[in-house]
């Protein structure tokens, strides 16, 4: 396989660790196209169901890397590498997208690189300025992963703190559940809570020790809190949606920032990034810009396309991979979890 650096470095980068197919192609650091097709049969369900995801992504993913292609006017033949999600991730899904950058690799003689999905997130933060400088901190917040990382380099980290149960990205998707809000629900709690009252209801913050976070007690006690209200008032649901989002959004940002705030006193570290897909919600958004002045921090926040699952952001990573040439070999399993 050829590890020679090429004039021109071009990838091909294929995201598929959950219900998303993408690919993105990247040149010499500079994303030329990011494209992405969406799965709307889960909202049926209430939830991603992982056989019908990879039986999509089979479906999807010869169509979306042929448009990713065609809109970056790239030629299979110029491409210097193939990049892939290696996890974590739904293993059907994952294992689609890995079968076929390594059919394609292997079929054009040219390099494979693995991605670390949440190591991508993070880089996500390297395609458009302003970038952070190194050492940063940076808070990444999804459906399945909460964590505040110390990056000292591209791919040198320490994970300073994470969630010991649940992640806030499923706190939220769990709270619209419970709401009676349709899949994906995250976003919908995001949207009525802009029109709501974040101190209409007190919900109790976690108390975990140093840096790590806990949202499952938070999530039973909104749900105890919901069932008594219903049995004084059938409706109660119906007449406070806008202030029950509100409050529990408020709750479960205050207990991100409460993490974030300390690790920053504790490394001295003002460099501050967020990532991941709820680094999309509006609240969280404002309110760690907001958190930012007055702690003295550089705040940053990737753009909406590059918060939730996407392929530009695996491109940025397998492109700082390649100029360090590391390569995966054909035979790499991608794995579930991290």
């Amino acid at each position: 396989m050829p590890t020679k650096l090429q004039k021109d470095i071009i990838i091909l980068a294929i995201e598929s660790s959950c219900d998303d197919t993408a690919a993105a192609i990247i040149k010499n650091g500079n994303i030329l196209s990011n494209e992405v097709a969406s799965q709307q049969i889960h909202e049926l369900y209430g939830g991603v169901v992982p056989e019908l995801a990879s039986r999509a992504h089979q479906q999807n993913i010869v169509p979306v890397v042929s448009v990713a292609l065609k809109k970056a006017n790239i030629d299979l033949k110029e491409l210097s590498a193939i990049a892939f999600t290696k996890g974590p991730g739904l293993i059907g899904s994952l294992m689609v997208g890995s079968s076929f950058a390594k059919s394609l690799a292997q079929s054009l003689n040219i390099p494979l690189i693995g991605i670390h999905h949440m190591q991508a997130h993070v880089l996500a933060h390297f395609i458009d300025q302003p970038i952070p400088a190194f050492p940063f901190l940076c808070l990444t917040v999804s459906g399945g992963h909460t964590q505040i990382a110390r990056m000292d380099s591209y791919f040198e980290s320490e994970i300073l703190g994470k969630t010991i149960d649940d992640a806030a990205g499923e706190a939220f998707d769990k709270t619209a559940k419970m709401l009676g809000l349709p899949y994906p629900g995250g976003p919908l709690v995001d949207k009525y809570a802009q029109e709501g009252n974040p101190d209409a209801f007190q919900f109790p913050q976690p108390q975990i020790p140093q840096l790590d976070y806990s949202f499952s007690g938070l999530k039973t006690s909104f749900l105890y809190f919901i069932q008594k209200q219903e049995k004084i008032n059938p409706n109660f649901i119906a007449e406070n949606l806008n202030d029950l989002c509100a409050s529990m959004q408020h709750t479960i940002i205050k207990h991100l920032l409460k993490k974030l705030i300390l690790a920053s006193d504790q490394t001295e570290i003002k460099e501050i990034a967020l990532a991941g897909g709820v680094s999309a919600n509006s609240k969280l958004r404002e309110m760690i810009v907001t958190t930012g002045i007055k702690k003295n921090w550089k705040t940053y926040i990737p753009a909406f396309q590059y918060c939730t699952d996407n392929a530009a952001m695996i491109a940025m990573a397998a492109h700082f991979k390649y100029l360090n040439q590391e390569f995966e070999s054909l035979d790499t399993a991608p794995f579930a979890r991290s």
